[in-house]
């Protein structure tokens, strides 16, 4: 019979390891993802080091004990746990459920006391058992079946206790630890101990005596006539600390270690939550499903079309084996409606007039899977099209912004049709990935334009009923239109400026390298965590912050807060910082050039909640401008013709103005009416000081609340972002809502409407569904009022800026222009226009851009223009 091997965590524990030591991270749908992504990556690694055949994730069930009955003040003092980490523990009970993995909580007491039970129970039965956490408390549960791991920094990075490392390391055997923490107390648990007695101190103690009790009866035997008096006048807190720090081996459990048994997980469980989560690395971890079972089709490949197979409305897909339409090639084109189905290959479908006049005939009403790709991957081979009616990609997106599809086969699987293929089934992944006969090639794209016919009443109706088919038909679809000639066009980029400034950071990186090699006094590799550890924290002798398994944490939240301990990390933060804009955008955008010199970056439409846009392969709205060098990098973006210039356009705080007219607050309205700075106006307000008495400091905060608002901001990542307590971020939080009372109404009544109809609004009806506004469980209602408040206001913003796009492609074709709309980003809009242009677009752009919307406060609309992207700045 196989032996047991009985793995049992800490959850809160493990989880609070996993928030705090990766960054808050979110997904597309604004979830805080850290904890559950850090528990996973333990989780998986647990599975596959300790290979249990029993598992149980042991959860505290509340704030009161039954050692509070013994000290009101047990674990007294500890802050509350932030929003960002609480909304995950429902979404890490789910993960734990997807992997089949039992979990238990009892009212009255902690997860300590739930795995000291069972590993009572275990140990006494022979079992092999594996104890994870965070707590050192837990070690005291070592013996010669029991080992218990215990995390120190990061989430891999684990001390392994047993009754011969605690002997060696401590002196004592492992029940010894209970006496320990009597005498010496335990802070994080705000277990008072004898004060004045510290670790060494317990511990030799203990080496002498044995317990507390031993210690207590051999008091006279105690020289230090300080540590004496402490010891004598705190004897009962000494026993009680003792009792607090004593792990319940007997607690009333019901759940006995049979009913731990692992099977394994629920692949379709675990799938389905890394895909809500937006997990993609690990989705593509995930082995393949089986092959599908599909309906039979008949496909007829055209050898040459005849304008008796089209007809004026029809679904149209092009196939291509990669998801850049900018590059790939296009394999065929799929056709079909209620009374046939074809395929084309693209080598007879390009040389096909039939097919071309077809294509570009708007009154042939074409109904496909994503119009942006097919307008901009048939554009690359001179094929104009026209009249596409509907985009199963936009929606689908519109009518659930919160699920991201990847094809034609994930949409149509939401809608109850699963007779087509995902593309990995059909060519593979990776380096596997290969060109299948063009017979299954015709067939995986026919199918996909018979579900793309089959599928546009459905999706259409369901517009309607929401009131949201202007939302698509008027603006997200034509504009699509728009980003796919955005994309055709691309962006002239001048290897040679990327080239000269790729020198400059070089030699800059020379100069820091020589620098801090003279600061430290030898070399070493700057590059290397372990060396540069090692140089920091053992010769140079800064305190640590964080460890890892290798060593010394350098991360660059780490050295921020040594930065003012030693010259040398000005200098390495330095040479970070620019070594990341060589690789990534130096030479990242060198690779990304095009052979007619410009970049030609994809615009992602369907992926955000909150409708905005964003940019991939390369991502150009992310180019960093902290930093000079930063920003000179847009000097080599540059007008594509001679005698032209750049010019941009950008919306002066908007998300800011949108807040104003959602929540009509006084104020608010007020001062953007009379053109005032918000930041010093708001810094007036919650600091109760004149205008001349705002400091930068002030306006800094002020900054960071305004905008935190927008962003459902809680008193931590104010704190995060100030670098200031908690407590005082709150309380900069409540001055700022007492001030604004408008701002606050408005989050209330916000709240109040997604809870009666389950979702919230943005100014055109955009949607997001908060299914969890209504849930019993605090922390996933708390994120979806949070999500209530920031939503509609968020994706007011992206609507207008939408809006402001189509207005100016409408506007430009109308004067007869010849200006190009080139760049979204974020609330910016970038230009290539001729000299003898720009003066009207001086007029024209921010009277289009200030009028797109109608607010109660006026859009404001800077601009700028010049030989680069830099030179608009």
């Amino acid at each position: 019979m196989t032996k047991k091997k009985i793995v049992l965590l800490d959850g809160n524990s493990l989880a609070y390891r996993a928030f705090f030591a990766l960054p808050l991270l979110t997904n597309d749908n604004g979830i805080h993802t850290n904890a559950v992504y850090g528990f996973t990556m333990m989780l998986q690694n647990i599975l596959v080091d300790e290979k249990p055949t029993h598992i149980l994730v042991a959860w505290d069930a509340g704030k009161t004990t039954f050692r509070h009955k013994t000290y009101g003040e047990y674990k007294g003092g500890r802050q509350k746990t932030p929003s960002e980490l609480s909304e995950q523990f429902p979404y890490l009970r789910k993960l734990l459920d997807a992997y089949n993995i039992p979990q238990y909580e009892l009212d009255n007491y902690e997860a300590d006391d739930i795995i000291g039970t069972l590993s009572k129970i275990s140990d006494a039965a022979g079992s092999e058992v594996v104890i994870i956490s965070g707590d050192k408390d837990l070690t005291q549960l070592a013996s010669n079946n029991t080992t218990v791991f215990i995390t120190r920094k990061g989430i891999t990075d684990m001390e392994k206790y047993t009754p011969e490392h605690i002997m060696e390391k401590y002196g004592i055997e492992p029940l010894r630890i209970i006496d320990m923490k009597g005498l010496m107390g335990d802070a994080s648990d705000n277990i008072p101990g004898v004060p004045g007695v510290g670790e060494k101190t317990a511990l030799k103690l203990l080496i002498e005596y044995g317990s507390v009790e031993n210690v207590y009866k051999s008091i006279d035997n105690i020289t230090a006539k300080k540590l004496k008096e402490n010891l004598t006048v705190n004897e009962a807190q000494a026993f009680m600390s003792k009792e607090l720090a004593t792990i319940e081996v007997n607690a009333p459990i019901t759940v006995s270690v049979d009913d731990l048994a692992y099977t394994g997980p629920d692949m379709d469980k675990v799938t389905s939550i890394y895909q809500e989560l937006k997990f993609r690395t690990l989705l593509e971890k995930i082995a393949p499903q089986a092959e599908e079972v599909l309906q039979d089709i008949d496909v007829t490949v055209i050898a040459e079309l005849k304008e008796s197979q089209l007809s004026e409305e029809m679904a149209i897909h092009i196939e291509m084996m990669d998801e850049n339409y900018l590059t790939a090639d296009i394999l065929g084109i799929s056709i079909a409606n209620e009374l046939s189905n074809f395929y084309i290959p693209f080598a007879i479908a390009k040389e096909s007039t039939v097919l071309r006049k077809w294509l570009q005939d708007s009154s042939n009403k074409k109904y496909t899977s994503d119009s942006k790709a097919a307008f901009a991957s048939l554009a690359r081979y001179g094929i104009e099209t026209d009249g596409f009616e509907f985009d199963l990609l936009l929606a689908t997106y519109i009518v659930n912004p919160s699920t991201t599809y990847t094809d034609v086969a994930s949409i149509t699987r939401e809608f109850g049709n699963a007779d087509v293929r995902q593309d990995e089934a059909v060519y593979g992944k990776g380096a596997k990935k290969a060109l299948p006969d063009q017979s299954i090639v015709a067939e995986h794209a026919t199918r996909k334009a018979q579900a793309i016919w089959e599928l546009r009443p459905i999706i259409e109706q369901k517009l309607q009923e929401n009131d949201q088919y202007n939302l698509y038909h008027e603006l997200e679809l034509p504009l699509a239109k728009i980003l796919g000639q955005m994309e055709s066009t691309g962006v002239k980029t001048d290897r040679e400026t990327l080239q000269v400034i790729g020198t400059e950071l070089t030699a800059k990186l020379a100069k820091l390298e020589a620098d801090i090699y003279d600061i430290a006094g030898e070399k070493f590799n700057i590059n290397s965590p372990k060396q540069l550890g090692v140089l920091l924290f053992e010769k140079i002798g800064l305190t640590p912050i964080k460890k890892t398994k290798t060593g010394y944490s350098t991360a660059a939240d780490v050295l921020e807060k040594l930065e003012s301990e030693h010259e040398i990390i000005s200098h390495i933060l330095n040479y970070r910082q620019l070594g990341k804009l060589n690789s990534t955008y130096i030479e990242g955008l060198l690779k990304e050039i095009h052979e007619d010199g410009k970049i030609h970056t994809r615009f992602q439409q369907a992926l955000t909640t909150t409708g905005r846009l964003s940019s991939i392969n390369p991502n150009l709205q992310n180019i960093p401008v902290r930093l000079e060098e930063g920003r000179k990098i847009r000097a080599a973006f540059v007008p594509s013709e001679p005698g032209w210039y750049l010019f941009a356009a950008d919306y002066s705080q908007i998300e800011l103005r949108v807040l104003a007219h959602m929540s009509h607050d006084e104020k608010l309205i007020e001062a953007f009416r009379d053109g005032a700075d918000i930041h010093t106006r708001t810094a007036m307000d919650v600091f109760g000081v004149t205008e001349d008495a705002v400091t930068s400091d002030m306006r800094r905060a002020a900054k960071a609340v305004n905008f935190g608002i927008v962003y459902g901001i809680s008193d931590y990542g104010l704190s995060q972002n100030l670098d200031i307590t908690r407590k005082d971020a709150q309380k900069f939080i409540d001055t700022y809502l007492a001030n604004f009372p408008g701002v606050k109404q408005y989050m209330a009544d916000i709240v109040a409407e997604a809870k009666r109809n389950g979702y919230v609004t943005t100014l055109l009806n955009r949607r997001r569904y908060l299914p969890e506004i209504t849930s019993s469980n605090f922390n996933l209602r708390s994120f979806a009022e949070r999500t209530a408040m920031n939503t509609p206001i968020q994706g007011s913003a992206a609507d207008v800026i939408k809006k402001a796009m189509l207005d100016m492609a409408k506007r430009l074709k109308d004067e007869g222009m010849q200006t190009r709309m080139l760049l979204q980003v974020h609330d910016e809009l970038i230009f290539e226009a001729p000299e003898e242009e720009i003066e009207k677009l001086k007029e024209i752009v921010p009277e289009v851009m200030e009028s797109a919307i109608m607010l109660d406060v006026p859009l404001k609309v800077d601009w700028a223009f010049g030989l680069s992207w830099y030179e608009t700045k």
